[in-house]
């Protein structure tokens, strides 16, 4: 007898071309019902679009879509939803100064309609509760963490009826402890037959919740298979399209002279009595819980937010650092955490980006030079390996993994001896980061000296000569040599 089709959704023979750039090449997906179905890849390997072909963004060039067994055409995000299919993307879709409840029913009645707020304050509730969580509908959103924000997504979602809900990078923004609440929401999602497409960067939870693994290279599928019959490095490989036999490249530079001094560094309630001292050529991490003042100091550090008491010494000269102009004017560089809000202009396009910190390199008398500007991006878009079809394209046009490498082209153009990179590799993957850790490494071989901040332990100890541990905005002890072990570090955070 013929295997019976338990498919949810296939997508089949999908290709989507843009102008110069085939996007998808004749990708076909198959997703069983009920089951939490990862799709990986590298950034720019066409995850994020064959999702905006499910949800009505992108028209595919070709092929077809079949949910349920019956084949669809998706014109629009609202077709979608009404088809079943609802979508949770990495920036979460939500008025921060709406109530949750209005966020979950948002656009469901009409101006004219008399709305009874008693009732869908009701609905509200009981789609949280169907999680498993009691959240206050009344409360505005822009007042809840990244967890609860990302109830609210699914709640929405579930408020369509939805059969499929696909989540992007839904830990990106979570802590720890979120994380583990999050995993059994999912796990009740596939068990009342909810379908979950699982995209991530993080291998560890696809072999924590996930049931099959679609890979993507290059537009391509260019693997599939149950979790249980893959392993991690296979994973690996097949996305980046060579083996990777170290996650973390060894580096032949050693720390040099001291570059950096802090003392006594305090601001408010945020640092205390802050003291290490930074070399060239090292990479010296920080470690510690979110909110424990790792990004408070790198800030401080840059000129963000200035230091109400402390010295700074830069190669031996005390300063006083009160802008973000006084930091890079004092050859530091800053790659901050939030590289959508902070670290970028996404209505300019690369060349702009890489070129704003230093544009004397490329002014022809008083005016800027287009081939000057072009020279300097295609020098950096080709060291950093970043994907774009030209130096004109938009920034948020481009991955996140592309644009984290603009981050640091940025700031590589601005000649920074010392770089701080709060959450360097945050949402990008497996092969970015090697390419990250490389420049990383490449860096500290010119004596250049960068401050690493990392929520991924096994990142910061891979990568740092000396861990400095962060918690409360104190630091709690230093680790260098055998002493560099999870183990420590988590005993300095909760001593």
């Amino acid at each position: 007898m013929p295997e019976e089709n338990n498919n949810v959704l296939e997508m089949n023979n999908i290709t989507k071309t843009f102008p110069g750039v085939l996007a998808l090449d004749d990708v076909t997906l198959k997703i069983k019902k009920g089951t939490i179905h990862a799709l990986i890849g590298e950034n720019g390997a066409g995850k994020s679009t064959l999702m905006k072909i499910l949800n009505g963004v992108f028209q595919a060039s070709s092929g077809e879509i079949i949910l349920g067994g019956e084949k669809l055409e998706i014109h629009s995000i609202k077709e979608a939803q009404e088809k079943g299919i609802s979508i949770i993307f990495q920036e979460f879709n939500l008025i921060n100064t709406l109530s949750v409840a209005e966020n979950i029913f948002l656009g469901r009645y009409s101006n004219s309609s008399l709305i009874n707020w008693q009732y869908v304050k009701k609905q509200a509730e009981e789609l949280l509760e169907r999680l498993g969580f009691y959240l206050d509908v009344n409360k505005m959103v822009g007042k809840l963490s990244a967890a609860e924000k990302q109830l609210v997504e699914i709640a929405k979602a579930l408020s369509y009826q939805a059969k499929i809900i696909a989540m992007d990078e839904p830990t990106s923004s979570l802590t720890k402890k979120e994380v583990s609440m999050f995993f059994p929401i999912v796990e009740k999602l596939k068990n009342s037959g909810i379908t979950v497409i699982y995209i991530t960067h993080k291998l560890d939870e696809i072999f924590n919740i996930c049931d099959t693994v679609s890979i993507l290279r290059d537009g391509k599928l260019v693997g599939e298979s149950p979790v249980k019959e893959i392993t991690r490095n296979q994973i690996i490989e097949k996305m980046v399209g060579r083996s990777i036999d170290i996650e973390y490249p060894p580096r032949s530079a050693g720390p040099g002279e001291v570059i950096m001094q802090i003392k006594n560094l305090s601001q408010g309630t945020k640092l205390h009595n802050i003291n290490f001292e930074l070399h060239r050529g090292e990479i010296l991490g920080i470690a510690g819980l979110v909110g424990a003042g790792r990004t408070e100091l790198a800030e401080a550090l840059f000129g963000a937010y200035p230091p109400e008491s402390g010295e700074m010494i830069l190669n031996g000269q005390k300063v006083k650092i009160h802008s973000t102009y006084e930091g890079k004017n004092n050859s530091i560089g800053l790659v901050t955490e939030d590289r959508k809000e902070t670290g970028l202009v996404l209505e300019m396009n690369v060349a702009k980006n890489i070129t704003i910190t230093r544009l004397a390199d490329i002014q022809s008398g008083i005016v800027l030079s287009n081939r000057k500007e072009s020279q300097v991006t295609e020098k950096y878009v080709a060291m950093l390996n970043i994907k774009t079809p030209s130096s004109n394209q938009l920034l948020n046009n481009l991955s996140g993994g592309n644009q984290q490498k603009v981050v640091l082209a940025k700031w590589l153009h601005s000649g920074s001896d010392i770089m701080i990179l709060d959450e360097p590799t945050r949402g990008i993957d497996v092969g970015a980061k090697f390419e990250i850790y490389n420049l990383m490494n490449s860096l500290t071989e010119q004596g250049k000296a960068i401050i690493m901040i990392s929520s991924e332990l096994p990142e910061v100890l891979g990568m740092s000569d000396r861990i400095l541990v962060m918690h409360e905005g104190t630091i709690k002890g230093e680790l260098v040599g055998d002493k560099k072990t999870a183990e420590n570090v988590m005993q300095l955070i909760v001593q």
